[in-house]
């Protein structure tokens, strides 16, 4: 309902909405700069200047994921401005226990997630173009915890992206290393406004995201 009275609000502002061949109003550049003069709170802003020393792994940018091929054209993560701000909180609490935080994706383009559907033809762990994802909201990240004196990830139940039933995060798994890194991941980012995806360990969407719109800018339009 409230992403309705959004859209609504947009029209009645002039300002125009997208709509794609699956019927789901997305926001283009202009229309997202229109929308900050009154909500400047939604902007999308990069993680990585944010938070200074926040490792980035943005496999989109790459051929390491699960289509094989480059994605993104730029190896960055932005997330809107009070997701970003409980990230920050959320990287302190780590770094007193010697670890921190590793961004694998955040803010995904809308074109990328009809891609990732119309190859995959699965929404167990790809977003459904009808609905768009957290991800195109600004509003979801996917991530996991790293040793600061060494940089490696903490042992976890599954790699990043896999798409195997022991992603769940519920998924009772015997390795104890695992489960309890696991488990610490899911309890410090829902404590700070996180919750963690049902079949994903590794995805959390902030608490609120009805309230962000389904955006299809890519990364070169939103610049630094």
């Amino acid at each position: 309902m409230k992403y309705t009275l959004t859209i609504c609000f947009l029209l009645a502002a002039g300002i125009a909405v997208a709509q794609n061949k699956y019927g789901l109003k997305t926001i283009r550049l202009e229309q997202y700069r229109q929308s900050l003069k009154d909500h400047p709170e939604k902007e999308l802003v990069r993680i990585d200047k944010e938070i200074p020393g926040i490792l980035l792994d943005i496999r989109y940018a790459t051929t390491d994921n699960f289509l094989g091929e480059v994605i993104y054209t730029m190896p960055r993560a932005y997330a809107r401005k009070p997701v970003v701000a409980a990230l920050k909180k959320i990287q302190a609490v780590l770094r007193k226990q010697g670890l921190a935080l590793k961004i694998f994706d955040g803010y995904r383009p809308y074109a990328a997630t009809v891609l990732f559907y119309e190859r995959a033809h699965d929404t167990t762990f790809v977003a459904s173009p009808y609905r768009g994802s957290k991800h195109n909201r600004g509003c979801a990240l996917d991530l996991t915890v790293i040793r600061l004196s060494t940089g490696a990830e903490l042992k976890m139940p599954t790699p990043w992206d896999a798409f195997m039933k022991e992603a769940s995060p519920t998924y009772p798994i015997q390795d104890a290393e695992a489960r309890a890194n696991r488990d610490m991941l899911i309890a410090v980012m829902e404590k700070h406004g996180f919750k963690v995806y049902e079949n994903e360990w590794w995805h959390f969407d902030f608490v609120g995201w009805e309230n962000y719109e389904v955006m299809d800018i890519n990364f070169e339009e939103l610049g630094d």
